[in-house]
């Protein structure tokens, strides 16, 4: 047997595989010092009476065939034949940290290609391809990723959500049967952020075992997690395919969207930060060397009422806050004047811009600022010219009425010339204008998505990534933001294809603190747009201090979401004061170790980063609400070099009195914010430091230094 017995190994992780005469990963967890693979015959499983006289198998297809009667890997048919396909080993080949096991089933006709690999990082990265051997076509149902997990994963952490409201966590003890997430809206979605976190009872963000996967794909899906009758667990991701959406002619391959997958013996942290260290190393790519610029977007501050000449004194005062790319939102395209008219017409404006985009754009790049974009690409009014031109564009299925959302249908990317026109449009902006940023919008859903009479949810979705491919090999230099109303597409597989996502179309700041801290479980700050907006927040109606809207944006990729001339002066202060910490604290934010901090007290939120030497440290306390008890509990920091010291500073507060003299929920502060302190690693991290009792919708930023 330990022939067949492969094993990959990182720091932290261990995979072992059993290649033949079938393949089953028999083993994903903590990394295994003295491996030896004849250890394995230590998993050879009983037989219990009343059940198949031999062995079940999860295997990486988890068939059905051998006697699992579990959710398979794979369902489906060739005319209602060759339905129950069962997968047997013909060559397994272990390169470095990757293996590829080719699998066949003869009487089926279709072959199995899985590839595995575990990054140093520890994170396990998987994918199977299917190809059908035989002349007619093989429907493809259902096609997934299965992995293992321990049985002493019992809990179960998913992201719910929707508009304005994302990535908001919810837990689940999974003792018997499974937990289903599915998503049917053709796009990542706000409601269903395709990841799931299972581990240890009571796993925390410092405590306990988890095993998170997150499935890289901007498309339908659907994610389970499952506990057999027997005990075994696992979890399964895939692409969901619409009924008759995906038949495999003889030869053609079908892959499954890559799983991404993280085990932490070290809580959710552990987890996040396997992931955060993958994306920088292997998917985030940023044209240029260079920090993240402080971005300015006009949405929020005129909307669609575009004159020129106040959108260049608007840049003129945004240069004097500090900011570094100034980004004209939607508004700038022909007969564009609100959400009804014009999605599809992508030629400048003339009654607003009678000289074109280019005197504002050089009177951008003048003030040393970069210069970004809006599109929806694929998107269509249907009062607009090119619907009137060619209403057979939308994507829909014939003999039904397709139905409007925010008063817009949208375009078929299968269709040559749809995705000819779009090309050449974008070509036209990126090509005769200096831009340097595009934000992609995407602000509906897909129902009923059509092409040729058959579901075409999932090509539409490849066609996207076609366009966007190409756009980037012309344009390398141009940064893509995804926008997709904030929230709505954000997954690996269009992160390869962009350089920031719009968190939320919500810049509220007690909202983003928990959107944010969502985000952050599967993606580092740096690719998190977050923005400070008016004092009054344009989508909840809440006001909240400059403090606290400036502190909150801080750990992402700030920027200001507004217009600055109709601000006051002490508006203004607060945007140059937290541009200007943002770009002193960047590149640390940036580049360090995420962490967050579990608290006794659930209103207490925080987080922070430090250094890869552990020279510094930034950590920011922010209550959301009041708090449960007369004192907050004492904050351990993490991630620290116990064995250094650290001098402690208050960086940023909003209405503390310094001084002593109280106000609001304590008349007097604690010492460390009265006399500067020092104290060791091992202290901070074990002991921690006593917390000011803060307001309700405020925060502090604690900044610490190694001496």
């Amino acid at each position: 047997m330990s022939g067949s017995i492969l094993r990959l190994e990182s720091a932290t992780t261990d995979v072992v595989i059993k290649t033949h005469p079938f393949a089953e990963i028999i083993y994903w967890g903590p990394h295994i010092q003295n491996f030896a693979a004849q250890d394995v015959v230590m998993f050879d499983r009983p037989l219990p009476n009343s059940g198949l006289d031999v062995d079940a198998p999860l295997t990486l297809m988890a068939e059905i065939s051998y006697g699992l009667f579990g959710s398979p890997g794979i369902e489906g048919h060739r005319q209602g034949l060759d339905g129950s396909p069962l997968f047997t080993t013909t060559s397994a080949v272990h390169s470095d940290q990757k293996i590829n096991i080719i699998s066949e089933d003869q009487q089926a006709g279709l072959r199995l290609n899985s590839e595995i690999q575990l990054d140093n990082s520890g994170v396990l990265r998987v994918c199977h391809g299917l190809t059908n051997l035989h002349a007619d076509p093989w429907q493809v149902d259902r096609f997934a990723v299965t992995l293992p997990v321990a049985g002493r994963a019992k809990e179960v952490m998913a992201f719910h959500g929707r508009w304005i409201h994302e990535f908001q966590p919810h837990r689940l003890t999974l003792e018997h049967n499974s937990f289903v997430l599915e998503n049917r809206r053709g796009r990542t979605s706000h409601e269903h952020f395709p990841a799931l976190i299972t581990g240890s009872a009571s796993f925390s963000e410092m405590q306990g075992e988890v095993w998170g996967v997150h499935l890289g794909w901007s498309g339908n899906h659907r994610l389970r997690a499952e506990v057999k009758t027997d005990g075994r667990r696992y979890l399964q991701a895939e692409a969901l395919y619409l009924p008759g959406e995906m038949a495999l002619a003889q030869g053609e391959t079908l892959w499954t969207p890559y799983l991404y997958a993280s085990y932490s013996g070290h809580g959710l942290n552990g987890m996040s930060q396997q992931f955060h260290r993958y994306l920088r190393e292997q998917i985030i790519h940023f044209p240029g060397d260079k920090p993240r610029p402080v971005h300015l977007n006009t949405w929020e501050g005129i909307y669609f009422n575009h004159d020129p000449h106040d959108i260049m004194r608007m840049a003129d005062e945004a240069a004097a806050l500090g900011v570094e790319r100034f980004i004209i939102d939607d508004g700038w395209f022909k007969g564009r004047n609100d959400d009804w008219a014009a999605l599809g017409d992508w030629y400048v404006d003339e009654k607003k811009y009678p000289d074109g985009l280019m005197p504002v754009i050089q009177h951008i790049k003048s003030l040393g600022m970069e210069f970004g974009i809006w599109v929806e690409l694929e998107m269509i009014n249907p009062d607009s010219d090119l619907y009137r031109a060619h209403p057979e564009w939308v994507l829909s299925l014939p003999g039904y009425p397709p139905l409007t959302g925010r008063h817009q249908y949208v375009l078929n990317l299968n269709i040559p010339q749809v995705f000819n026109y779009l090309l050449e449009r974008m070509s036209w902006l990126l090509g005769e204008h200096p831009v340097d940023y595009i934000k992609w919008d995407m602000n509906r859903v897909l129902v009923q998505p059509g092409h040729n009479g058959k579901a075409a949810a999932d090509a539409q979705t490849r066609q996207f990534y076609r366009l966007l491919d190409i756009l980037i090999d012309r344009f390398p230099h141009v940064e893509f933001e995804a926008c997709s109303s904030g929230g709505g597409r954000i997954d690996y597989e269009i992160l390869k294809r962009s350089h920031r996502f719009w968190a939320s179309d919500n810049n509220d700041a007690l909202e983003r603190n928990t959107i944010q801290r969502g985000m952050s479980y599967f993606f580092p700050p740096e690719v998190m747009g977050a923005h400070i907006g008016s004092d009054c927040c344009h989508a909840t109606g809440r006001q909240h201090t400059i403090s606290f809207r400036g502190l909150t944006a801080l750990f992402g990729h700030m920027g200001l979401e507004l217009n600055p001339l109709v601000a006051n002066e002490q508006e203004r202060e607060g945007y140059r004061k937290y541009s200007a910490l943002y770009k002193q604290w960047r590149g640390l934010i940036h580049h360090g170790v995420y962490w967050r901090v579990d608290m006794a007290d659930n209103s207490t939120l925080v987080h922070g980063v430090v250094s890869k030497d552990q020279h510094q440290a930034l950590f920011m306390v922010s209550q959301l609400a009041m708090p449960d008890y007369s004192f907050t509990a004492p904050l351990n920091i993490p991630g620290l070099d116990p064995n250094a010291r650290y001098q402690i500073s208050l960086l940023d507060h909003a209405n503390i009195q310094l001084i002593g003299k109280g106000g609001h929920t304590m008349h007097k502060l604690p010492e460390w914010l009265i006399t500067p302190q020092t104290a060791s690693g091992e202290w901070l991290q074990k002991a921690g430091i006593t917390l000011p009792i803060l307001d309700p919708e405020s925060a502090i930023l604690i900044g610490l230094q190694r001496l």
